[in-house]
């Protein structure tokens, strides 16, 4: 066995009504915090802000998915204009990466407070949409220096989004498992990330205030966070990033409609990581174990149902196929062909690569 660890560095403070330790943990990393949030959750920017007192100097509510450079421009402008030496993010992954953005270009740490299953806040990956394409890189200044988990705080996100998202963790597990720098404790990790969404996902879609089911998946995203930030992600990532940044999809229900195809392509290549998904689902086999989680919640099978043009899938070939992200299977054009085809038209995944 030979592997290389690094640990990212931050601080975590988990537990159902943690966000009223908000002033203290704020005053930790600065005294003028700007509050970030999306225009649907201007009224979490409000509590936060409420919550800090003279500490907030202003809130930017005009988060957006995929991180817009114009948005991002904005902010920092906002930032540098109101005097903050801190970003406050409370919301899903919109708002997490607006700050990443932010603190790219300007230094200012971050303190991320979660409102999905997203694992963003664990990571020091940074995306920013530009004309259509959506550029990603790796920075140790973006990553969040303390975050927040409230499990209360996600007891808002409707039950469909609770699920796609929380599907949206669990592919930052699996492809950790494959990945061109897994390690054991990682893999541990993501085995248990897998489990602990796998069983709280259903729970969620039944009983939506499910305190501890909510838990659980927070717990989970956690993991799955730690898994997406310590190691590289493979083509299910590229993917959904080409996809998410080119045809504005949305973030989760991509990540979502995607997952069982992408592991499908590389389950010939990966079997031990797909031993260890099926273990973690109880199931018999790793690609079903997901398509049955899928069925369980309800969530979307079908790119076509979530916006994606038709003419749009060779596009995405072309896009995906160019720079690929190390994949333990071979990228070729003719099975991601077959890959986004069978995805857009909702169809069940099949062996792409032998």
């Amino acid at each position: 066995m030979r592997f290389t660890y690094t640990a990212l560095p931050g601080r975590v403070v988990f537990g159902a009504g943690v966000l009223a330790s908000l002033p203290a943990e704020a005053a930790l990393l600065g005294k003028k915090a700007l509050v970030l949030c999306t225009p649907g959750h201007r009224d979490l920017g409000q509590r936060a802000a409420a919550l800090l007192g003279e500490q907030a100097v202003g809130i930017f509510d005009r988060a957006v998915m995929h991180v817009p450079v114009e948005t991002a421009n904005a902010a920092c402008e906002f930032a540098q204009a109101s005097g903050a030496d801190l970003c406050v993010a409370i919301g899903g992954g919109s708002t997490t990466g607006l700050a990443k953005a932010v603190a790219l270009r300007s230094t200012l740490p971050i303190l991320a407070v979660p409102t999905t299953y997203a694992g963003s806040e664990m990571t020091p990956t940074w995306g920013l949409t530009d004309g259509g394409i959506k550029r990603t890189g790796r920075d140790a200044r973006v990553l969040p220096r303390t975050t927040l988990y409230d499990p209360e705080l996600t007891l808002s996100l409707p039950p469909a989004l609770s699920g796609t998202s929380g599907i949206n963790a669990i592919a930052h597990c699996v492809e950790s498992l494959y990945s061109e720098k897994a390690n054991p404790l990682i893999s541990l990790m993501a085995e248990d990330g897998i489990r602990a969404l796998g069983q709280s996902l259903p729970r969620i879609a039944r009983q939506p205030d499910d305190l501890e089911a909510r838990s659980d998946a927070l717990y989970g995203a956690w993991l799955s966070g730690i898994t997406l930030g310590s190691v590289g992600m493979a083509l299910h990532h590229k993917l959904c990033h080409t996809l998410g940044g080119t045809f504005n999809l949305p973030h989760a229900q991509t990540h979502t409609i995607i997952l069982p195809h992408a592991m499908a392509y590389n389950a010939g290549a990966a079997p031990e990581a797909m031993r260890r998904v099926a273990r973690a689902l109880s199931a018999k086999d790793g690609v079903r174990g997901i398509l049955n989680l899928i069925a369980a919640i309800g969530a979307p099978t079908a790119l076509k149902d979530i916006g994606m043009p038709e003419e749009g899938i060779e596009r995405a070939v072309e896009l995906a196929a160019t720079n690929p992200y190390y994949n333990p299977a071979p990228v070729k054009k003719d099975a991601l062909r077959r890959l986004l085809r069978n995805a857009y038209e909702g169809r069940e995944p099949e062996p792409y690569c032998s």
